[in-house]
């Protein structure tokens, strides 16, 4: 069954949300103003090296106040790809250079509420070239063992969406290859 749009109004806007009220229709006749957050996409990397160890971030998000591992992400900016934007914010983050990434996985995190996109690519090798030069980002970096991911995970150590949609493939694909 598919919504009806009947119009849309911007009601908030800057560089990085923008909020909007859409006049949508639902199947069953109820028609009403639906809150819509339109966002810049993410572009989100799994750097994975020759021991199957990830580079994870340990940084605070305090819109949630919690301390939290993560992949190297960021927004996509208007004259990049997607997968230029992920190979940017992993040495802008990290100090470690890939030189490609392949997609891994895409996904829509909110759908219902958000039309955020997160961009998920693998890249199989990387060298370090110096500290980040994006300062504010992460406590720490750490590459860590695959085969801890799970209990991090279980443990709420890894909660963001584009770092779990991206970690959960590379365990997939490690419990399926061969």
């Amino acid at each position: 069954m598919q919504w009806e749009i009947h119009g849309e109004r911007q009601i908030y806007s800057n560089p990085w949300v923008n909020l909007w009220l859409v006049d949508v229709q639902q199947p069953d006749g109820r028609r009403w103003e639906h809150h819509v957050v339109r966002m810049r996409h993410l572009a989100v990397t799994a750097v994975v090296d020759d021991q199957k160890r990830v580079l994870m971030m340990w940084r605070h998000r305090f819109i949630t106040d919690t301390w939290a591992w993560e992949l190297p992400m960021g927004l996509i900016e208007a004259d990049e790809t997607p997968e230029q934007a992920a190979v940017r914010e992993v040495e802008e983050e990290t100090g470690w250079r890939v030189e490609g990434a392949k997609p891994l996985i895409y996904g829509q995190p909110a759908n219902g509420i958000t039309d955020s996109e997160h961009y998920v690519y693998r890249a199989d090798a990387a060298s370090y070239v110096g500290p980040p030069t994006e300062k504010n980002e992460s406590d720490r970096i750490e590459w860590i063992p695959l085969k801890e991911i799970r209990g991090m995970i279980d443990r709420r150590e890894v909660v963001s969406s584009g770092s779990l949609i991206g970690l959960l493939y590379l365990l997939l694909d490690e419990a399926t290859a061969g």
